[in-house]
């Protein structure tokens, strides 16, 4: 759910999964056969395992992060994984790249850039759920476009701040 003054997008679980749903479809529609999947994590890793499981394709993992200040609202460096976790074999042929959002773009172009540079890639293409109206780079495949670049508030945040002896508080009783 989207704020009147466009800044906050709130989103459910439901509402989460249902998106990854459709971002599989929009990817599906479009016919392209690819042979693994790649998330970023950590918000990536969701809808890359979500994807894996529906076009039963193998998903490697690679780890970035560039939210560092303000409790993360606020974009520091970029870190990049200097290698990438996968189950066999190396990342190669036909790749989709899945993250959650392009949010300034600066994340998503720096590892498509450094994934193009790999000669065992033959095609890549990027899918995410959002793109925000700031970001400089528009994946291939992406479900909501957002104009007004709202901070989005995921489902699962609430575990951000929550630690073992609040979640033992949540689960007494």
């Amino acid at each position: 759910m989207l704020t009147d003054d466009g800044k906050h997008l709130y989103v459910s679980w439901d509402e989460y999964h249902a998106l990854i749903e459709r971002l599989a479809l929009k990817v599906a529609a479009d016919g392209w056969a690819f042979d693994q999947i790649l998330c970023l994590a950590r918000g990536g890793m969701r809808p890359g395992d979500v994807l894996s499981r529906v076009f039963d394709k193998p998903l490697a993992i690679m780890s970035t992060s560039s939210y560092r200040a303000e409790a993360g609202t606020i974009q520091g460096r970029l870190d990049m994984a200097k290698y990438i976790t996968m189950p066999k074999g190396e990342l190669a042929g036909r790749v989709l790249l899945v993250d959650d959002l392009a949010d300034s773009g600066v994340t998503l172009k720096a590892v498509v850039d450094r994934l193009r540079g790999l000669p065992s890639i033959s095609e890549l293409r990027s899918a995410v759920i959002w793109v925000k109206g700031v970001s400089t780079y528009t994946p291939d495949y992406f479900v909501d476009r957002l104009p007004t670049s709202p901070w989005i508030h995921q489902p699962f945040e609430e575990y951000d701040a929550l630690r073992p002896d609040g979640l033992a508080r949540k689960h007494a009783g």
